[in-house]
């Protein structure tokens, strides 16, 4: 086996995490190699990028020379851990917040444990807001990560550290989760592929069975379609003990990969339920996918569920707001202290304090109000195979957008809900949803298209995802950080 030069370590870099894995089972590179390339190219870009808080590179070269490191299908690959929900035993995990800055994860999760059985080794830990609250990056414990494509503009959030580390090269792979468009959103931002699973479809536990009543689903931001599906076949399947667990799948999801979908009925709509304005970059762009399914055979008309928008948004903050509390509230039992205003950013103690006054009534009446909305939503999908919407109601905004000073301390929260227009009802729903990179607009940034599935149908998704990126390859495309 030859050794890899740092000539060869940008070409690596660049090769999906399947191809980086299959140069390993033939014994073309080792995993010593990967790693290696990858904490090169973290130490080149992420001043730039502040995508990786933490790194653990000690970890990872003890794992790659390891004789012991467990022969899964992406075995060698180097993988980032998002610094929320999912925990690395013994490593430093903060959820972006100043009050957990010293706290140590005791464990790994049960996602993590599954993530090194497939062979992937941890070399860090990324970016991400304070307790994933907003849908951009820039806590203030770390700073923000910026976008590779425009440094001046934001990742996305709350996975925005992870999107930006895949989107320049870093990695080829990287965790993220989502519980209100937190995998879609930086996706969109930084010209990823990515995919919410179904509700449950890959584990929460060991320390929570779900989190805000079903809205959080942990998956991974990716460059290639097949790299999603090979992930999730990796951790994908209940554990002992879940609350419920996510329908079974006729077949492993990489083999839908490269399947051709039947001919699909696409509902496409560019208004936002909610009525907020939908910038004309975003609108093109899911015009533009709507052509580009029609041109694959496919048949898309003009429509869209039901949905009181009204209605949604001030329940949907009720959730929020009490999620936001409970978060503080697990905060304070993990750390033994009691929590303080001076802890924490202006927006979360304001949701804190909103959240610490909504009744247990006023919670129940607001998730019975949006399962309400969500049998509205099923029942547009007893004519539609799959909904086809903008990702982001704007293009990449620029950092700093999403600030909320102390006169007006919900300022941010308000501006996520003009952001963040289409994606939270697939985490309402549970349905799993993609955002698919097809389009830049003219300033070079990144637009996605988002695409809801039937709950329980990853399957059909990565059928159209596959067949998308075969017509419409983005994997050559680089951003201005990157080489």
């Amino acid at each position: 086996m030859g050794t890899v030069h740092k000539s060869g370590f940008d070409e690596l870099a660049w090769l999906d995490a399947t191809a980086q894995a299959d140069l390993v089972r033939r014994k073309e590179v080792k995993p010593s190699e990967l790693v290696e390339a990858a904490i090169a190219r973290i130490e080149r870009f992420n001043p730039q990028l502040n995508a990786v808080i933490l790194p653990l590179y000690e970890q990872a070269r003890a794992a790659a020379q390891s004789e012991n490191l467990p022969d899964g299908p992406l075995r060698g690959v180097p993988y980032l851990v998002k610094d929320l929900v999912a925990s690395y035993g013994g490593a430093r995990q903060t959820s972006g917040c100043t009050f957990l800055r010293d706290f140590v994860a005791p464990h790994d999760s049960e996602l993590v444990r599954r993530l090194k059985r497939s062979g992937l080794i941890i070399v860090g830990k990324t970016n991400t807001p304070e307790f994933g609250i907003l849908p951009t990056t820039e806590p203030h414990l770390f700073g923000a990560a910026h976008n590779p494509w425009n440094l001046n503009r934001t990742t996305g959030g709350s996975s925005g550290g992870s999107a930006a580390a895949v989107a320049a090269g870093l990695v080829p792979v990287a965790h993220a989760n989502d519980g209100g468009g937190s995998i879609r959103i930086p996706a969109s931002c930084c010209g990823l592929f990515g995919l919410k699973p179904t509700r449950a479809r890959v584990p929460l536990g060991p320390d929570v069975g779900d989190i805000m009543g079903g809205l959080v689903a942990e998956h991974a931001v990716t460059r290639s379609v097949r790299d999603s599906a090979a992930l999730l076949d990796a951790v994908a399947g209940a554990e002992p003990g879940d609350p419920y667990a996510a329908p079974p799948t006729a077949r492993p999801f990489l083999e839908e990969v490269g399947t051709a979908p039947e001919r699909l009925r696409i509902g496409c709509t560019a208004k936002a339920p909610t009525e907020v304005p939908v910038h004309t970059d975003c609108v093109r762009a899911v015009e533009d996918a709507a052509r580009l399914c029609a041109d694959l055979g496919h048949a898309v008309e003009e429509a869209a569920p039901t949905i009181d928008g009204e209605m949604f948004r001030n329940v949907f903050v009720n959730v929020w707001a009490a999620g936001v509390a409970w978060s503080v509230a697990a905060a304070e039992r993990q750390t033994g202290r009691q929590a303080r205003p001076e802890d924490f950013e202006t927006l979360t103690w304001a949701l804190v304090e909103m959240g610490r006054k909504i009744s247990a009534v006023d919670y129940m009446l607001s998730w019975a109000a949006l399962q309400g909305m969500c049998r509205g939503i099923a029942e547009f999908f007893e004519t539609y195979d799959m909904w086809l919407t903008p990702t982001l109601a704007q293009p990449p905004t620029l950092l700093g957008h999403f600030d909320s000073p102390g006169s007006t301390p919900l300022l941010g929260l308000r501006r996520a809900t003009e952001f963040v227009a289409f994606t939270p009802f697939a985490n309402v729903t549970g349905q799993p949803a993609m955002s698919v990179p097809l389009y830049w607009n003219a300033e070079g940034l990144p637009v996605g298209a988002h695409f809801t599935g039937r709950f329980g149908d990853e399957a059909g998704l990565f059928r159209l995802a596959a067949q998308l990126e075969q017509a419409r390859p983005w994997a050559q495309r680089r951003p201005a950080v990157s080489a």
